[in-house]
């Protein structure tokens, strides 16, 4: 069965049941751990933010951008559910296991688009909702339904709707957008392709079953690990502004330094891998070593911030 005889079937089928599906199944189809990765970041965002939040409002903030984040997910999963049924990595999420009807998935992704939206916008402020709903937008339809499968440059620019939760979080409180949230912006903005692309390389095959044409598959694997190395250095300079814009500490800046160069090694070391290697071992090291580096580097920055809190605190008790 191709992807599109397999997606017509999907959608046939949807026509004529419901699914049993469990509150399981419907959570896996929210993506958990994208999910995961969005709170962290904008819950980085709340924090590095200058002024204060009602701890009420701010918890508020993170369960809609979580939402918001998990209806892109669902929107995602019911447009692709034709290449998910493919795919080794994908075939048994709900959609194409049988489990959640492609219809169900659907309008279970749009209501909770909407109740994000809106309860953030009446909660907080409108300007992080407006963001919020522009991301939802820019991942289910910009690149799910466009960018994934017209362009190899797919995860360059579709990485934008990963790299938006930690301006949001900066707006809940500011209700602005600054040079400074900018910044966190680009970090993730910039570190997405070589994340993606060490993954595409070790599912090259996947990809060329659905095809979705990924950098590897298109341009081949010497051009893409060119580019992950270009997009490591990039990431690895960009995560040290924070310091030299004055908003994170020369501490920061050189375990932000450090980081950036075990991340610059791992994509040199899938630079240097044969092409054609089955193994694709230093790719998957990239790939796990890239999950780590985000969580660390923004990790860091909250740390830097609270103890600037604290140091600060701490000077005006005397």
């Amino acid at each position: 069965m191709t992807v599109v005889d397999n997606h017509e079937a999907l959608a046939d089928e949807g026509d004529f049941r419901l699914s049993e599906a469990g509150a399981r199944d419907y959570f896996e189809l929210l993506k958990p751990r994208v999910m995961s990765l969005v709170v962290f970041t904008a819950f980085a965002g709340l924090v590095l933010a200058p002024g204060h939040i009602n701890p009420v409002l701010g918890l508020i903030a993170i369960l809609c951008i979580a939402v918001g984040a998990g209806a892109s997910g669902a929107l995602n999963m019911w447009y692709d559910a034709d290449i998910d049924a493919v795919m080794s990595r994908t075939a048994n999420r709900p959609i194409p296991a049988g489990r959640i009807m492609p219809k169900e998935a659907l309008a279970f992704g749009l209501v909770l688009s909407c109740f994000s939206v809106t309860i953030l916008g009446l909660a907080v402020n409108w300007l992080s909702a407006s963001i919020l709903a522009f991301t939802i937008f820019f991942y289910a339809v910009i690149y799910t339904m466009w960018l994934k499968r017209s362009t190899p440059q797919n995860i360059v620019i579709g990485g934008a709707a990963g790299a938006f939760p930690p301006m949001i979080g900066w707006a809940c409180v500011t209700n602005s957008v600054t040079i400074e949230s900018t910044v966190l912006f680009l970090i993730i903005f910039l570190w997405t392709p070589a994340h993606f692309w060490a993954l595409a390389l070790f599912k090259m095959r996947d990809y060329e079953a659905v095809g979705v044409p990924m950098l590897p598959n298109v341009s081949g694997e010497r051009t893409t690990k060119h580019q992950i190395v270009a997009y490591a250095v990039l990431t690895a300079v960009c995560a040290v502004l924070p310091t030299f814009l004055g908003f994170a500490s020369v501490g920061y800046g050189v375990v932000a330094a450090a980081l950036g160069a075990v991340f610059i090694y791992c994509s040199i070391a899938v630079w240097r891998m044969p092409d054609g290697d089955l193994k694709m071992i230093p790719a998957k090291k990239l790939f796990g070593f890239s999950i780590f580096y985000l969580f660390a580097v923004f990790s860091a920055l909250m740390l830097d911030r609270l103890v600037a809190m604290l140091v600060s605190y701490a000077g005006g008790s005397f």
